[in-house]
């Protein structure tokens, strides 16, 4: 029996979310400056897409640059936008090959002018893929999100487009940049660390959590698959009862 058997292909998450943790981490062991280890963690991207949208994920949403990581050093900084332009170029092509269309979230208006036209381009000619919605998360923070979801809301209110006693979850949640994809079943973080960091804090409150002590560029295929067993051994209750959820 094979790993792939063993997976339910009925109760595949439809949004997997990621915390790529453990680049830097692992380009130490090995001697090698951190931005080796951001190299290496493209092919553990790589796997990743490529698995979760074999096996039926709807959206896989990857946290690629968060706005803390803009206070990391400059030299750092400027070798991962230089990395995010070439992973954007290099990969368009298999997006399109597999119907994987790219969205992306976050103050994407931040980036340096090199990555926000190689992002649109991507975005552009993916928007008719099908099979699967791969998001980027590029300066991007929860707290960010959030903020800017009140900030237009209340400009709406105040022009008198929303009814404040009309606002609800729904509406809130219409403001954030994830507005038309499902909140994360499932959220993966790599290097061991016991946190979300930041990420998709609305989005994630029913989410399950999966944590493994793999650095980011070991992680692979079969890593990916063993995540979603995880989950699927998982009951969700939504603030139910087991005996409820067994008669619904």
């Amino acid at each position: 029996m094979t790993a792939r058997s063993v997976i339910d292909s009925q109760n595949i998450p439809a949004h997997v979310a990621i915390i790529m943790d453990g680049n830097g981490r692992w380009a130490k062991q090995r001697g090698g400056l951190r931005v080796f280890g951001h190299q290496s963690g493209v092919t553990a991207v790589r796997e990743t897409v490529e698995t979760a949208a074999e096996l039926g994920v709807s959206y896989l949403t990857l946290y690629a640059f968060s706005t803390e990581n803009w206070n990391r050093p400059a030299l750092e900084v400027s070798a991962l936008m230089q990395l995010l332009v070439h992973t954007i170029r290099q990969e368009t092509a298999t997006l399109l090959k597999n119907s994987i269309r790219l969205q992306a979230i976050g103050d994407t208006a931040s980036l340096p002018a090199s990555c926000q036209r190689e992002l649109a381009e991507a975005m552009q000619l993916t928007a008719s893929g099908t099979r699967m919605t791969l998001v980027l998360a590029l300066s991007y923070s929860g707290r960010w999100d959030l903020t800017q979801a009140a900030r237009r809301l209340a400009y709406d209110v105040a022009s008198g487009k929303v009814q404040p006693a009309a606002v609800t979850e729904a509406t809130l949640a219409g403001y954030l940049s994830t507005a038309g994809i499902p909140d994360p079943a499932l959220l993966i973080r790599t290097s061991g660390e016991q946190r979300i960091s930041n990420f998709l804090l609305w989005q994630l409150a029913y989410t399950e959590l999966y944590i493994t002590d793999l650095l980011w560029p070991d992680f692979r295929r079969a890593d990916f698959e063993e995540a979603i067993r995880a989950y699927q051994r998982r009951e969700r209750r939504f603030g139910k009862t087991s005996e409820q959820l067994s008669v619904s």
